[in-house]
Protein backbone atom coordinates (compact mmCIF):
# COMPACT_ATOMS: atom_id res chain seq x y z
CA UNK A 1 0.00 0.00 0.00
CA UNK A 2 1.49 3.86 -1.22
CA UNK A 3 1.84 6.11 1.65
CA UNK A 4 0.71 9.62 1.41
CA UNK A 5 1.12 12.44 3.69
CA UNK A 6 -0.40 15.68 3.84
CA UNK A 7 0.11 18.77 5.78
CA UNK A 8 -2.20 21.79 6.48
CA UNK A 9 -2.39 25.19 7.59
CA UNK A 10 -0.80 28.76 6.92
CA UNK A 11 -3.70 31.25 5.73
CA UNK A 12 -7.00 30.70 7.06
CA UNK A 13 -8.28 31.80 3.71
CA UNK A 14 -7.77 29.28 1.42
CA UNK A 15 -9.48 26.83 4.21
CA UNK A 16 -6.72 24.08 4.17
CA UNK A 17 -8.26 21.87 6.46
CA UNK A 18 -11.03 21.05 4.12
CA UNK A 19 -8.50 20.83 1.23
CA UNK A 20 -6.38 18.58 3.29
CA UNK A 21 -9.88 16.59 3.38
CA UNK A 22 -10.79 16.47 -0.13
CA UNK A 23 -7.41 15.43 -1.27
CA UNK A 24 -7.47 12.66 2.18
CA UNK A 25 -10.84 11.14 0.69
CA UNK A 26 -9.38 11.38 -2.79
CA UNK A 27 -6.23 9.17 -2.22
CA UNK A 28 -8.06 6.88 0.66
CA UNK A 29 -10.47 6.14 -2.57
CA UNK A 30 -7.41 5.11 -4.25
CA UNK A 31 -6.43 2.61 -2.08
CA UNK A 32 -3.39 4.72 -0.40
CA UNK A 33 -2.34 5.33 3.14
CA UNK A 34 -3.29 8.44 4.30
CA UNK A 35 -1.77 10.85 7.07
CA UNK A 36 -2.81 14.01 8.00
CA UNK A 37 -0.90 16.52 10.08
CA UNK A 38 -1.83 20.67 10.64
CA UNK A 39 2.35 21.14 11.63
CA UNK A 40 5.54 21.63 9.56
CA UNK A 41 7.06 19.16 12.53
CA UNK A 42 6.82 16.15 9.83
CA UNK A 43 9.31 18.00 7.79
CA UNK A 44 12.05 17.37 10.07
CA UNK A 45 12.06 13.82 9.77
CA UNK A 46 13.96 13.05 6.68
CA UNK A 47 14.27 8.98 7.11
CA UNK A 48 10.68 9.69 7.27
CA UNK A 49 10.18 11.80 4.35
CA UNK A 50 12.11 9.45 1.83
CA UNK A 51 9.56 6.59 2.98
CA UNK A 52 6.64 8.02 1.58
CA UNK A 53 5.23 7.84 -1.82
CA UNK A 54 3.71 11.08 -2.18
CA UNK A 55 3.49 14.30 0.16
CA UNK A 56 0.72 17.22 -0.07
CA UNK A 57 1.21 20.58 1.25
CA UNK A 58 -1.42 22.47 2.17
CA UNK A 59 -0.14 25.48 3.49
CA UNK A 60 -0.66 29.13 2.51
CA UNK A 61 2.24 31.98 3.08
CA UNK A 62 4.18 29.91 5.62
CA UNK A 63 7.77 29.87 7.17
CA UNK A 64 10.16 26.79 6.03
CA UNK A 65 13.20 26.27 7.89
CA UNK A 66 16.22 25.74 5.48
CA UNK A 67 16.53 22.29 7.08
CA UNK A 68 13.13 21.24 6.26
CA UNK A 69 12.79 22.66 2.78
CA UNK A 70 16.33 20.48 2.03
CA UNK A 71 14.58 17.63 3.90
CA UNK A 72 11.38 17.68 1.21
CA UNK A 73 13.78 18.16 -1.53
CA UNK A 74 15.53 15.22 -0.94
CA UNK A 75 12.95 13.43 -0.52
CA UNK A 76 11.60 13.90 -3.31
CA UNK A 77 15.09 13.87 -5.65
CA UNK A 78 15.13 10.58 -4.11
CA UNK A 79 11.58 9.42 -5.66
CA UNK A 80 8.70 10.11 -3.48
CA UNK A 81 5.88 12.40 -5.29
CA UNK A 82 4.85 16.16 -4.72
CA UNK A 83 1.44 17.40 -5.74
CA UNK A 84 -1.03 20.19 -4.76
CA UNK A 85 -2.63 23.18 -5.86
CA UNK A 86 -3.45 27.15 -5.74
CA UNK A 87 -1.33 28.65 -3.17
CA UNK A 88 -0.84 25.73 -0.96
CA UNK A 89 1.88 24.91 -2.71
CA UNK A 90 2.94 27.67 -5.16
CA UNK A 91 2.83 30.28 -1.92
CA UNK A 92 3.14 28.24 0.47
CA UNK A 93 6.57 29.55 1.55
CA UNK A 94 8.02 32.62 0.18
CA UNK A 95 10.91 32.71 2.14
CA UNK A 96 12.35 29.44 0.25
CA UNK A 97 14.03 29.86 -3.12
CA UNK A 98 14.80 25.91 -3.14
CA UNK A 99 10.75 25.24 -2.44
CA UNK A 100 10.16 27.62 -5.51
CA UNK A 101 12.86 25.47 -7.95
CA UNK A 102 11.01 22.46 -6.66
CA UNK A 103 7.50 23.33 -7.30
CA UNK A 104 8.06 25.12 -10.48
CA UNK A 105 7.06 28.47 -9.83
CA UNK A 106 5.95 31.39 -7.27
CA UNK A 107 2.76 32.89 -7.16
CA UNK A 108 3.11 36.88 -7.34
CA UNK A 109 -0.05 38.38 -7.65
CA UNK A 110 -4.68 37.26 -8.67
CA UNK A 111 -5.57 40.75 -10.23
CA UNK A 112 -9.10 41.45 -10.06
CA UNK A 113 -9.18 38.80 -6.56
CA UNK A 114 -11.85 36.16 -6.62
CA UNK A 115 -15.00 36.18 -8.69
CA UNK A 116 -12.88 36.78 -11.88
CA UNK A 117 -14.51 34.07 -14.40
CA UNK A 118 -11.70 33.27 -16.91
CA UNK A 119 -11.30 29.74 -19.04
CA UNK A 120 -8.75 27.30 -18.46
CA UNK A 121 -7.60 26.11 -21.68
CA UNK A 122 -6.09 22.27 -22.41
CA UNK A 123 -3.01 22.49 -24.23
CA UNK A 124 -1.64 18.88 -23.96
CA UNK A 125 -2.60 15.45 -25.06
CA UNK A 126 -0.98 14.10 -21.81
CA UNK A 127 -2.99 11.17 -20.24
CA UNK A 128 -3.58 13.85 -17.07
CA UNK A 129 -5.94 16.00 -18.82
CA UNK A 130 -7.03 13.16 -21.55
CA UNK A 131 -11.01 13.87 -22.11
CA UNK A 132 -11.32 17.32 -20.57
CA UNK A 133 -12.32 19.58 -22.22
CA UNK A 134 -11.94 23.56 -21.70
CA UNK A 135 -13.73 24.53 -18.76
CA UNK A 136 -14.60 27.98 -17.35
CA UNK A 137 -13.80 29.27 -13.31
CA UNK A 138 -14.77 32.05 -11.12
CA UNK A 139 -12.55 32.74 -9.23
CA UNK A 140 -9.08 33.95 -8.48
CA UNK A 141 -6.87 33.96 -11.78
CA UNK A 142 -3.12 33.57 -10.20
CA UNK A 143 -0.06 34.99 -12.23
CA UNK A 144 2.77 33.15 -11.42
CA UNK A 145 6.32 33.16 -12.39
CA UNK A 146 6.83 29.89 -13.43
CA UNK A 147 9.75 28.01 -14.45
CA UNK A 148 10.27 27.94 -18.37
CA UNK A 149 11.32 24.02 -17.68
CA UNK A 150 7.42 22.84 -16.42
CA UNK A 151 5.57 20.65 -18.90
CA UNK A 152 2.04 23.06 -18.95
CA UNK A 153 -0.69 20.59 -19.58
CA UNK A 154 -3.38 23.75 -19.14
CA UNK A 155 -3.07 27.48 -19.33
CA UNK A 156 -5.41 30.52 -19.14
CA UNK A 157 -5.41 34.10 -20.76
CA UNK A 158 -4.03 36.82 -18.52
CA UNK A 159 -6.55 39.56 -20.43
CA UNK A 160 -9.54 39.23 -18.82
CA UNK A 161 -8.79 41.97 -15.99
CA UNK A 162 -7.04 44.88 -16.71
CA UNK A 163 -4.22 46.02 -14.06
CA UNK A 164 -0.63 47.46 -14.23
CA UNK A 165 0.30 44.34 -15.90
CA UNK A 166 -1.80 45.22 -18.80
CA UNK A 167 0.49 46.84 -20.93
CA UNK A 168 2.60 44.02 -21.57
CA UNK A 169 -0.29 42.06 -23.52
CA UNK A 170 -2.19 39.02 -22.18
CA UNK A 171 0.20 36.34 -22.06
CA UNK A 172 -0.96 32.47 -21.59
CA UNK A 173 -0.02 31.73 -17.71
CA UNK A 174 0.71 27.77 -17.13
CA UNK A 175 -2.21 26.91 -14.55
CA UNK A 176 -2.00 22.41 -14.62
CA UNK A 177 1.76 21.33 -15.14
CA UNK A 178 4.52 18.48 -14.27
CA UNK A 179 7.94 18.52 -13.71
CA UNK A 180 10.76 16.41 -12.31
CA UNK A 181 13.03 17.13 -9.64
CA UNK A 182 15.45 14.37 -9.65
CA UNK A 183 14.16 11.31 -9.66
CA UNK A 184 10.58 12.47 -8.03
CA UNK A 185 7.69 13.86 -10.05
CA UNK A 186 5.95 17.19 -8.93
CA UNK A 187 2.25 18.05 -9.69
CA UNK A 188 0.57 21.47 -9.75
CA UNK A 189 -2.61 22.75 -10.13
CA UNK A 190 -3.47 26.78 -9.94
CA UNK A 191 -7.38 26.11 -8.86
CA UNK A 192 -8.46 26.12 -5.49
CA UNK A 193 -8.80 29.52 -3.90
CA UNK A 194 -12.19 27.85 -2.84
CA UNK A 195 -12.55 24.45 -1.93
CA UNK A 196 -15.73 24.01 -4.10
CA UNK A 197 -13.92 24.99 -7.17
CA UNK A 198 -11.59 21.57 -6.75
CA UNK A 199 -14.33 19.43 -4.88
CA UNK A 200 -16.33 18.18 -8.24
CA UNK A 201 -15.61 18.49 -11.80
CA UNK A 202 -12.52 18.86 -14.16
CA UNK A 203 -10.51 20.56 -11.70
CA UNK A 204 -11.40 17.87 -9.25
CA UNK A 205 -10.41 14.96 -11.98
CA UNK A 206 -7.33 16.60 -12.85
CA UNK A 207 -6.12 16.95 -9.24
CA UNK A 208 -6.75 12.93 -8.79
CA UNK A 209 -4.82 12.05 -11.58
CA UNK A 210 -2.27 14.45 -11.06
CA UNK A 211 -1.42 13.78 -7.04
CA UNK A 212 -1.71 9.18 -7.98
CA UNK A 213 0.92 10.24 -11.08
CA UNK A 214 2.95 12.21 -8.41
CA UNK A 215 2.94 9.18 -6.42
CA UNK A 216 3.12 6.63 -8.74
CA UNK A 217 6.81 8.07 -9.67
CA UNK A 218 7.98 6.39 -6.36
CA UNK A 219 8.13 2.88 -7.50
CA UNK A 220 9.41 3.68 -11.07
CA UNK A 221 12.48 5.66 -9.18
CA UNK A 222 13.83 2.66 -7.09
CA UNK A 223 16.89 1.90 -7.22
CA UNK A 224 17.64 5.03 -9.81
CA UNK A 225 20.84 6.21 -9.14
CA UNK A 226 20.81 10.20 -8.35
CA UNK A 227 25.08 10.74 -8.60
CA UNK A 228 24.74 11.98 -11.90
CA UNK A 229 22.87 14.78 -10.96
CA UNK A 230 24.96 16.02 -7.92
CA UNK A 231 27.61 17.99 -7.57
CA UNK A 232 29.57 19.14 -4.76
CA UNK A 233 28.67 22.75 -3.48
CA UNK A 234 25.32 25.02 -2.55
CA UNK A 235 22.90 25.26 -5.43
CA UNK A 236 20.97 27.68 -3.02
Amino acid sequence: MSDALIVWGGWDGHAPDTVAGIFRDMLTDAGMRVTVTDSLDCFDDAEALRALDLIVPVWTDGVISREAATNVSEAVAHGTGIAGCHGGMCDAFRSSPLWQFMTGANWVAHPGGDGVRYRVNITSDDPLVAGIEDFDVESEQYYLHVDPANRVLATTRTDVVDWYHSPNGPVDMPVVWTRAWGLGRVYYNALGHQPDVIAAGPAYEMLRRGLLWAAAGKALAAGGDLTPLQTPGNHW
